[in-house]
């Protein structure tokens, strides 16, 4: 797996949009609002038949921006996202055959956990960034500091849940490095194609974008 974390793509900034995209000529005015709002980080998820093609035209078109692309659930779904022009792959879980193509991809890569056993089985083959979801049904915040004693070396994107409300309080764990969030692109906005209030809710979030130190 590639040395670069997912964490340091975009330096200070510690939220990152996860965007379920049905129509990919949406795909490169809605990266143009988060990138605009302070949100450089965009997570394409793999759920609908164009995602694809937005990863594509956003890496393409967008170039202040970092595309990834998550719900990679496959090695044949990373080399999907890899072809599009993905800068970082995200997973919902792993199992061994996803994350060896992960980690053959070069591109940096935040597996899945919700178990402490998960997270025991990705150190021990040398991954530190996880993905920590279904965040709030896992546990939320109080499982993410109970598990930052024993595996203190573990640092998570926790995702699945996460409101403007909560996302500062696991952004002050130790072990989390960034947060993933959809409450920046609300459907309705989404579907009116208003930018400019997508922009708007990116700023927002961006105010908690502050640097860590680690």
């Amino acid at each position: 797996m590639s040395s670069t974390s997912v964490f340091g793509l975009a330096p200070g900034c510690r939220v990152v949009p996860v965007v379920v995209i049905e129509d990919a000529a949406d795909a490169v005015p809605l990266a143009r609002a988060l990138v605009a709002g302070g949100l450089p980080l965009v997570e394409v998820t793999l759920r609908t038949p164009a995602a694809l093609d937005a990863v594509r035209a956003i890496a393409a078109e967008v170039p202040e921006a970092v595309v990834g692309a998550g719900t990679v659930v496959s090695p044949a779904g990373v080399a999907d996202a890899v072809g599009a022009g993905a800068r970082f792959l995200v997973s919902p879980g792993w199992t061994a055959g996803l994350l060896d193509a992960m980690r053959d991809s070069g591109l940096p890569s935040l597996p899945g956990v919700s178990t402490a056993s998960e997270v025991v089985a990705l150190l021990e083959r040398g991954v530190q960034d996880m993905k920590f979801f279904p965040a709030e049904a896992a546990g939320g915040v109080p499982y993410l500091q109970s598990l930052a004693g024993p595996l203190p070396r573990a640092r998570f994107c926790p995702t699945g849940g996460i409101s403007p409300a909560s996302a500062p309080a696991y952004l002050a764990l130790p072990n989390v490095g960034c947060v993933g969030g959809t409450w920046m692109l609300p459907p309705d906005a989404l579907a009116a194609r208003d930018w400019a209030r997508v922009e708007s809710l990116a700023r927002g979030a961006a105010e908690l974008c502050a640097p860590v130190s680690r």
